[in-house]
């Protein structure tokens, strides 16, 4: 499930939402205006919630555009070790595409909007700063991750399965935060970005979510990632439709089915399932069940956001998010 958020301060509470209930995120940054006041405040709420993530530097064809002195500013002003694992081939107007400092290798964005990529070697001009940035993302990674550590104090040769390996662990941990970059309206980089996220960001299994169990002096639980635990739910997002109140839950054991009843953690209400739907912006996908690690919607509930749900085998109320 991918959120986007609002930036503008006024909707900081859907960032705050969403943020609460996601694995990972990526956060965006401007090649020109760079970090502002508001990316602190975004910064401070992935923290809160520990959310790991990808940071990328959009509109690289701007005027203006400099990728070196944001990572400057992802270090100074968010104190993130932050490190970049591309560096751009042509910058502003002559922006053709990136080389991955993983892979060292070269991508190129061709085709009218430029969905079609080209990999290749790196361009002879490039090759020095190539080497010279990655071995400084390596030292980045040395310093919070063992292996990778060992590896570089005994200067051996670090495999692409290794660094990915690496970066994943470190990013998970909240050590490490790769930064890439590109043009989101061009369409170039978001191809790599979203291989990235896959390689990279965690999947529901890897990130610890507690609840409280109510039967037991709300004492701290974890909540196990699995669809043959029981169910718990946390409802994040309510909005007015024609149909009535939909609400948006967040599904982090257990499985739901169309037509199932569910307990209200807080009231102890049992309540049937009508109808299960799948969100794609404002269309709607039926679907029959849902299993842990989804979003999904349900329609004609009464709760309020940060209710819990579950099966009624446990009593486990998911911790609220912060306002």
């Amino acid at each position: 499930n991918l959120i986007d958020t609002p930036g503008h301060v006024d909707f900081t509470i859907e960032v705050e939402r969403a943020l609460r209930v996601l694995d990972a995120a990526v956060l965006v940054v401007c090649a020109v205006g760079g970090v502002q006041s508001q990316t602190n405040t975004v910064d401070r709420q992935m923290k809160r919630y520990k959310v790991p993530r990808i940071a990328f530097i959009n509109k690289m064809d701007r005027m203006g555009s400099d990728p070196w002195r944001i990572v400057g500013q992802l270090r100074e002003k968010l104190q993130l070790n932050a490190g970049a694992i591309q560096i751009p081939i042509g910058i502003e107007d002559t922006l053709e595409g990136l080389v991955d400092l993983i892979s060292m290798k070269a991508a190129t964005f061709h085709g009218e909007k430029g969905e079609e990529v080209r990999w290749g070697e790196i361009p002879a001009d490039l090759a020095d700063e190539a080497k010279e940035k990655r071995a400084e993302m390596i030292e980045l990674l040395a310093n919070v991750d063992d292996a990778i550590g060992e590896k570089f104090l005994l200067e051996e040769e670090i495999t692409e399965a290794e660094m990915i390996a690496g970066m994943r662990r470190a990013t998970i941990a909240n050590t490490f935060v790769p930064v890439m970059m590109g043009s989101a309206y061009k369409n170039r980089g978001v191809q790599l970005l979203l291989d990235r996220v896959q390689d990279i960001l965690p999947d529901p299994t890897e990130v610890s979510n507690t609840a409280l169990d109510l039967s037991n002096n709300e004492a701290e639980v974890v909540v196990k990632c699995d669809s043959d635990e029981p169910l718990v739910a946390l409802a994040f997002k309510l909005q007015d439709s024609p149909f009535g109140q939909l609400t948006y839950l967040r599904l982090y054991s257990g499985t739901m089915k169309k037509g199932e009843n569910v307990v209200h953690v807080n009231s102890g209400k049992k309540i049937k399932v009508p109808r299960l739907v799948r969100m794609h912006s404002n269309e709607m996908e039926d679907v029959a069940e849902v299993k842990a690690g989804d979003i999904v919607c349900l329609f004609g509930v009464d709760c309020a956001t940060g209710d819990s749900f579950t099966d009624g085998k446990v009593k486990y109320s998911m911790t609220s998010m912060h306002v």
